[in-house]
């Protein structure tokens, strides 16, 4: 982690240079070049307030833009040819913003000077940027090459293919970065070798807590064939882990044209991909969740106190009721909502609720309909333990229960829950294990379709649901 975070502060610093001599020379440009021939005589370089407040906040401006649509993400993960092309492309949409926000109003004496302008803002920052970027990117890939730097790395599987895997990952004149900590075996009955160079750890069933003592970064699967439907299970487990997951393909895999080459000299290895949207794409997700979130508070708030008062003179209890539910990353958090049932509604264990709930308050059957119970839960929102839109978490009780039928249900954890979520809008609140396993269709539907529209129409259909009193 020490060494991605100052992997990653290398970047930061190299990319605010590039961008300040960027500027600099920008700057130059445009009193030299446009400004001269504007005026008709050479205009004077002077370092003024307004060049020093753009050598400053310019940067920022770039560095900003650089983590919002993800570049500091996967620092270790890329070749300089993506490298490059990502560079060429956020160089690209930022000198486009920067263009219209700071330069469209220069006088100019010419119209043509404007696209003169930008591609002198465009190949100044593509250049400074990408130059320094590479300069990174070969020191970090001599390293990876050298063993200097690698990923702590799993092989699952005990047979011929795994010990081949292993002997053709330790023999290669340049290392590809797996620092290979042991073996994991599917099962008792799985095929084993004795002769394997690596230490067996453990079963598949141990796989979280071997990834979790181990720091493992990548885990690699490399079952024998007659193992192989088992390999659905063994993804679906590792799903809602954060490691990289590869799959040494076999010869019908490669036939069918299941295998992608993305390295020439390296072992050839199947990527399961498991992120649902890109880097920028969570970013802006979490920006829209923070403002709509504040401004629901805000907007609310009467509303909020006057739920409140209601809560309280009601029935006896408090005002808010916390819950322990299981989250992203399948790590646990506190929800807040407000209290719709009596005091000591679970002494007998955790429940459901249903229609005609004895437990359930006056107040808060009328919250329930409306699902102005849940208005608490933007700040989980705020606290960064929830989204406004995702599916919606559940106990751990009730979660080992789905994952007997559904053992999928993993993949929700690989997003943050939500206030609301196309499962409850399609179908409420359940009732019972089964409804939780038919709600979970609409919410597997949402993850694969993820998009922030999206979000937004589901927005839209809870607050239909919340002023006609439909909520279940």
């Amino acid at each position: 982690m020490k060494k991605k975070n100052f992997q990653i502060a290398r970047y930061v610093v190299f990319d605010f240079l590039a961008a300040f001599l960027a500027w600099l020379s920008f700057f130059y440009f445009r009193k030299k070049f446009i400004e001269s021939s504007l005026h008709g005589y050479e205009i004077p370089l002077e370092l003024d307030n307004k060049l020093i407040l753009g050598l400053i906040l310019v940067p920022v401006f770039w560095i900003t833009f650089y983590a919002i649509t993800g570049y500091y993400a996967k620092i270790y993960r890329r070749s300089r040819l993506n490298e490059l092309w990502q560079t060429l492309n956020t160089s690209l949409v930022g000198s486009l913003l920067l263009f219209f926000a700071l330069v469209l109003n220069d006088n100019i004496a010419n119209y043509k000077d404007y696209y003169i302008e930008f591609l002198a803002l465009f190949g100044l920052i593509f250049t400074f940027t990408s130059i320094f970027r590479m300069f990174l990117s070969t020191l970090t890939n001599r390293a990876i090459q050298k063993s200097k730097l690698g990923f702590n790395t799993l092989i699952i599987g005990t047979g011929d293919r795994a010990k081949a895997l292993y002997d053709e990952l330790s023999n290669t004149k340049f290392s590809q970065g797996f620092f290979i900590k042991g073996f994991v075996r599917l099962s008792e009955n799985s095929t084993t070798i004795t002769n394997l160079k690596a230490p067996i750890l453990g079963e598949s069933s141990r796989l979280e807590q071997l990834i979790f003592q181990k720091n493992i970064e990548e885990v690699i699967i490399a079952v024998e064939e007659n193992e192989h439907h088992q390999l659905y299970n063994l993804i679906n487990q590792l799903s809602s882990l954060e490691v990289y997951i590869k799959i040494l393909p076999d010869l019908y895999s490669i036939l069918t044209g299941m295998v992608r080459m993305n390295n020439i000299l390296g072992t050839v290895l199947i990527e399961v991909d498991f992120d649902i949207s890109s880097v920028w794409q969570r970013n802006l997700k979490r920006i829209f969740d923070i403002v709509f979130s504040l401004v629901a508070l805000i907007l609310l708030s009467p509303i909020l106190i006057v739920l409140a008062v209601l809560i309280k003179f009601s029935s006896h209890g408090p005002i808010f009721y916390k819950q322990e539910r299981v989250g992203h990353k399948g790590l646990p958090f506190k929800i807040f909502k407000f209290r719709t049932m009596k005091v000591n509604a679970e002494n007998n264990g955790p429940q459901l609720s249903k229609d005609n709930d004895p437990r359930i308050t006056s107040i808060g059957r009328i919250l329930r309909k409306t699902r102005l119970d849940e208005l608490p839960q933007f700040l989980n929102v705020l606290i960064g333990d929830m989204s406004v839109v995702g599916p919606r978490p559940e106990r751990q009780f009730f979660i080992d229960q789905i994952i007997k039928v559904a053992p999928y249900y993993k993949r929700l954890h690989r997003v943050k829950p939500g206030v609301t979520s196309w499962g409850q809008v399609k179908y409420g609140y359940a009732e019972n294990v089964e409804e939780m396993v038919e709600r979970l269709r609409y919410d597997i539907l949402y993850i694969e379709n993820l998009s922030l529209s999206l979000d937004i129409k589901i927005i839209l259909y809870t607050v239909l649901i919340m002023i006609q009193g439909r909520g279940k």
